[in-house]
């Protein structure tokens, strides 16, 4: 009669901070553990362990500084514009900031195939017209998936050339393509000309896969 043997085999992460992780090498398989949880190297990226129900959360804002008060963008009629974000100020927890927003293509990222994400558009805008011009924004790029579907009208109240504020919470997931290529936010100016500046970005990872 065969002897079956209980084994067991223990490893220990290196426990380092999030700083130091971001400056080692790249080397699929890598595990560490920081302040924010444990990272893995996949896929060419680091990536937190998702663990059930203890998965966390993470976030990110990106602060826009090309286009102020000073330096608006213009948007004329007609036209359709991705929204700008040069990520001069960026916040985050848990998540690296490259992994969700390129900010010389523009492009949103998602970590893995279907995850779900918060997203906040926030920025200040004004309408030269205002009784008769609106602007869309929508999410683009998908292939198969309609992430236009994530859209908002963006609306301005009586009076001409006067500041408004937008700010708007969209809830998504990624697919495969989304993860792989990303999409775009993009704004189009409606029966008129549209200003916005002081953009700013924020995502929250609802669920990690």
């Amino acid at each position: 009669m065969s002897t079956i043997l209980n084994t067991a085999i223990k490893v220990q992460t290196d426990v380092i901070t999030d700083a130091e992780r971001l400056t080692y090498a790249i080397e699929d398989g890598s595990i560490v553990q920081t302040e924010t949880g444990y990272w893995v190297v996949q896929g060419g990226q680091w990536r937190i362990l998702s663990i059930g129900a203890l998965a966390p959360s993470g976030w990110v804002r990106w602060d826009d500084s090309q286009y102020t008060s000073s330096n608006k963008l213009t948007i004329g009629i007609g036209t359709t514009a991705t929204l700008p974000n040069n990520a001069n100020t960026i916040t985050s927890y848990a998540i690296t900031p490259t992994d969700l927003y390129n900010p010389s293509t523009k492009r949103v990222f998602g970590l893995n195939e279907n995850d779900t994400y918060l997203c906040t558009i926030v920025f200040k805008m004004s309408a030269p017209n205002a009784n008769q011009t609106y602007g869309q924004l929508k999410l683009e790029g998908g292939n198969g998936t309609p992430y236009e579907r994530l859209s908002a009208t963006v609306t301005f109240p009586k009076g001409n050339a006067v500041d408004h504020d937008f700010h708007e919470v969209f809830q998504y997931y990624t697919d495969a393509d989304f993860v792989t290529n990303g999409n775009y936010w993009s704004l189009t100016a409606v029966g008129g000309d549209i200003e916005i500046w002081d953009v700013i970005m924020f995502i929250q990872s609802v669920q990690l896969r």
